[in-house]
């Protein structure tokens, strides 16, 4: 997931078709990460991965001593050279939950070869969609004319069983009339 500073998130993910590790899949999407950044013209990158053994692998700390592992290795570091600054910080996964959950969606797809899923949107919405839409029963009344009419006259619809009439107190309870209409 690549992050602008002003917040804006622009997911990047890909489904590996081919046998690989754990290891190597941390590489390949640490590369593609890279490679969209590069794509995107980003100067400055700061890079926050949750594998601790290709953070530690490109800052130095850790050798690469795994054959498979060190082409990727060696392509990152080129890869690297392509900003004018970098920095690379190890993040744990709890903390790297919209990446870990992108990984998981693009492993589970069931895609065919040369299909290009589109980015992905994803809003934040801090209410439903309908909260400001009052319905209208079909008999012209809205849905709270029954709350209403008890928090005002202490009247229970017409034909109302026990039962209706316990759910409009607990309900009247809840409201209150603020203005007329």
């Amino acid at each position: 997931v690549l992050i602008s500073p002003d917040g804006q998130h622009h997911p990047v993910a890909a489904k590996l078709i081919f046998p690989c590790t754990n290891n190597v899949a941390e590489y390949e999407a640490c590369i593609l990460g890279l490679q969209a950044a590069i794509e995107m013209g980003v100067a400055k990158l700061k890079v926050f991965g949750d594998s601790a053994l290709i953070i530690l692998q490109t800052v130095g700390e850790w050798k690469t001593k795994d054959s498979k592992l060190l082409p990727y290795h060696k392509y990152l570091e080129n890869l690297v050279k392509e900003f004018e600054e970098v920095s690379f910080q190890y993040l744990p996964r709890s903390h790297n939950q919209f990446a870990d959950a992108l990984a998981t969606l693009s492993s589970m797809l069931q895609v065919t070869d040369g299909l290009k899923v589109e980015p992905l949107k994803i809003e934040i919405l801090p209410k439903p969609a309908y909260c400001m839409f009052v319905t209208e029963e079909p008999d012209g009344k809205p849905w709270y004319y029954d709350i209403m009419n008890y928090i005002k006259k202490q009247e229970f619809p017409e034909g109302s069983t026990q039962a209706d009439r316990k759910y409009i107190m607990k309900m009247a309870s809840k409201f209150f009339v603020s203005g007329e209409n």
